[in-house]
Formats: structure tokens, C-alpha cells, sequence
């Protein structure tokens, strides 16, 4: 199997080489291929640390983002203009939109190897497997998790970078022929759509309830602990822009939570507090378990919201609305398996638990579709999934009709 020849690789980091590179970007022809790098794991943003364009007749470019912030702005206007009426090719795109977006590059149309690869139920779809079975190019992808906030970036990353998106054009002409065999390209288009106009996702009103192991920490005291060692972590990770992990892992705060410890000394000593920065900002984290201590802020165990109880409690609690999701689930899993879509792309699993719960008074294919679509739904998702939710629904409450009657 062919492997692609190292070839060396130049940053984009000044304005006239931002220049040249936007010209003959525009110059180029067909779909753009657009890849970002970010330091998950080792900063505490998600902005990118390198842009890689690909168009053919123009090439690979790759941009340092960081860079040109100081040489053309914190936007980069001028590539967004090149480019924003041209078909962006990106792999996952719901993972790039939000740091291309951070520094202005916003597609109108977006053309999504992996959702494509997924809606053709191909067992393997990351970028590496995707271009060695449909393109026989074997991928190297050893630099994936890497640090991109390095600087001076080694040549090998470079390389790995602008391999993502040299093949990718490519990619996207034998997934859309596939698209075009299986009559699933409709449905496709309707999904990149729908990547495109998603709301981002609302903050989360209490997000250090997130903490691993925070299931293990009882008690309101306690839990006012966890929260304040999280907060003390989340801000410094910020002053930082360090992965707040690096600084001290979620173990080490929620055994300290479950532990509370009665002096700085006992912190210093608890040999489940670790991390590098467990012991260089000890007053740190003792002041927060001190507020934790004393605070009268005290978090509930389960706030209260307008959230649905989990779906093992629904035999229980509303046996009704067990029976129409049991049911619902299965006509849909059926139809996913059919057309060889995994069930969580025919219909948002947490969107079928939500109209089973509290369907629409009418129940028929109009009224259910209505709040499908309400809840994010696209066209097609609506059109073959509403039909099967109403037969579940209707042969649910037959089955209660006739439970009720043999009761009487």
C-alpha cells in the first residue's frame, strides 16, 4: 500500500506570506479542505494553533493563527473572503467550526467526510482508516494528540498536518460517489446543513458537577468543597491556559473532597492529592476547602430542573411512557439497521426519550413530526421517523386500553 513521501512544510506566520497564500488559495479550484489543530489536553482554550487549507491547483498552506493575530488581526478576513462561497471539505466539522470560527472563518457550505462516512454505516470512519479504504493511502497518525501550542513546530507535525487535508478533497469525491450509490446524498447535505446552523451548547449552570468521581461525594458540606476546589482549579487553569487537569487531576479534588482534611498540613500529607501543581499552590487549595467548609452556599445533592428521570425509572414512574419509548426504539433501531445508519444519526436518542415522555396531544405523524422538527430534527429524520414513533404510540396505549380492561 502506497505511503505518502515526506515532503517539508512552511508556516504561514507573516502578512505578506498570509498574502501570497490567500492569493493563490483563490486562485485555486474546486472544494477547500480545511483542518484545524488545538492543544486539548494541554491548554486550558480550544482556540487553534494551526489552520491547514488545502485547494487544488493552489496546494497545502498552513496557517499559524497565533501569529497572524499580531501580523493581520485576530480574523482572518481576507481567507474568509477567498474562500466563504466555496464548499469547505472538513472531517468532523463539529469539532473545528467553533476555533475556525474563533478567528473568522465561517463556511456557507460544508461537506462532512466523517458524518458522510457514518451515514454510510462504514464500521471505521476516522480520517486515517477512511483515505487507506477508499483511497488505498495508508495515513500516519501518530501526531494526534500532540501539543500544537508548541513553537517552533517540528517538521514531522507539519507534515502529519497538511497531510490531513492534502488527501481530503480526494476523500470527499469517493465518500459522495458512495453517497450517490446508496441514495443517502440528500439526507447528507441535510446533516452538513444542520452542523452549520447548530446553536452552540449553553453553558452549563454548575459545570464542576462534571468532576469524575463526583458521584462518590456525599453530603452537601462535601460536595460545597469539591465545588470550590473545582472553581479555584478552573481559575487558575485560565491565568495559566493550562489543561486543568495538568495542574491537579479530578481524582485528587474529589478525594480531597471525601477526605476533608482539617489542616493544610493533612492536604499536604494526603497522598491521593497529587498533580504538579498539587503542592506549589497548597495555599490555593487549602483556602478553597476553608470557603467549602464554611460557606453557606451549600449546592443541593440533585438540583432541581425540568430534566426527565432516567429511562430505568420510567416502568415505574409512568409506565405508559415506558411502553412508547420501548416500543418507539425498537421501530427505530430497526430502521437504522435497515438502511445501515447508526440510530443515533437517524434520530437523536435524547430527543426520542423526550417525545415519548411528553408526546404531543394529537398523536399522528403531523403533530409528532411538528415537535421532532421543534426539537433539532432534520427534514428526513422527521419523515422517517414520525410514522414509526405514532405506531409505537398508538399500540402503546391499545396495550394500556386493554390492560385497563382486563383490570376492570
Amino acid at each position: 500500500m502506497p505511503e505518502q513521501n515526506p515532503t517539508e512544510y512552511h508556516v504561514t506566520a507573516t502578512a505578506r506570506e498570509y498574502d501570497e497564500a490567500v492569493d493563490a488559495i483563490a486562485s485555486g479550484r474546486g472544494p477547500v479542505a480545511v483542518d484545524a489543530e488545538r492543544a486539548s489536553g494541554f491548554r486550558y482554550s480550544q482556540k487553534a494553533y494551526l489552520i491547514q487549507v488545502f485547494r487544488r491547483d493552489a496546494g497545502v498552506f498552513l496557517f499559524d493563527p497565533i501569529a497572524l493575530a499580531e501580523e493581520v488581526g485576530p480574523e482572518l478576513t481576507d481567507l474568509q473572503a477567498a474562500i466563504s462561497h466555496d464548499e469547505w471539505v472538513i472531517h468532523a466539522a463539529s469539532q473545528d467550526l467553533a476555533c475556525l470560527r474563533e478567528v473568522g472563518l465561517d463556511p456557507e457550505t460544508v461537506f462532512d467526510t466523517e458524518l458522510a462516512a457514518r451515514l454510510l454505516g462504514l464500521p471505521r470512519v476516522g480520517l486515517g482508516p477512511l483515505v487507506e479504504n477508499l483511497l488505498g493511502i495508508h495515513l500516519a497518525k501518530e501526531h494526534s494528540a500532540a501539543d500544537w501550542s508548541t513553537r517552533p513546530l517540528p517538521q514531522s507535525w507539519l507534515t502529519y498536518a497538511a497531510l490531513d487535508v492534502e488527501l481530503l478533497v480526494d476523500l470527499r469525491d469517493a465518500v459522495e460517489k458512495l453517497l450517490d450509490e446508496s441514495g443517502k446524498s440528500d439526507i447528507a447535505h441535510q446533516e452538513f446543513h444542520g452542523e452549520l446552523v447548530k446553536e452552540a451548547k449553553v453553558p452549563r449552570a454548575e459545570p464542576w458537577r462534571r468532576l469524575s468521581g463526583i458521584h462518590a461525594v456525599r453530603g452537601a458540606r462535601n460536595l460545597a468543597v469539591a465545588r470550590e476546589l473545582w472553581l479555584a482549579r478552573d481559575a487558575l487553569a485560565r491565568e495559566k491556559d493550562t489543561a486543568p487537569g495538568r495542574l491537579v487531576p479530578d481524582a485528587s479534588l474529589t478525594a480531597a473532597a471525601k477526605l476533608m482534611p482539617n489542616s493544610k498540613r493533612e492536604l499536604a500529607a494526603l497522598k491521593e492529592f497529587n498533580g504538579r501543581a498539587s503542592r506549589s499552590e497548597l495555599d490555593r487549595w487549602w483556602a478553597a476547602i476553608e470557603l467549602g467548609r464554611t460557606t453557606t452556599d451549600l449546592p443541593v445533592p440533585r438540583p432541581a430542573g425540568d430534566n426527565m428521570p432516567p429511562v430505568r425509572a420510567w416502568a415505574d414512574r409512568n409506565p405508559t411512557a415506558d411502553a412508547r419509548y420501548r416500543l418507539a426504539r425498537e421501530l427505530v433501531t430497526a430502521y437504522a439497521e435497515e438502511h445501515q445508519i447508526p440510530v443515533e444519526n437517524v434520530l437523536m436518542p435524547d430527543l426520542l426519550r423526550r417525545v415519548s415522555w411528553e408526546p404531543p396531544g394529537a398523536v399522528d405523524a403531523a403533530s409528532v413530526g411538528a415537535q421532532l422538527a421543534a426539537g433539532g430534527a432534520r427534514p428526513w429524520q422527521v419523515e422517517a421517523t414520525a410514522p414509526l414513533i405514532v405506531a409505537a404510540f398508538v399500540e402503546a396505549e391499545q396495550a394500556d386500553d386493554e390492560d385497563g380492561e382486563s383490570a376492570s
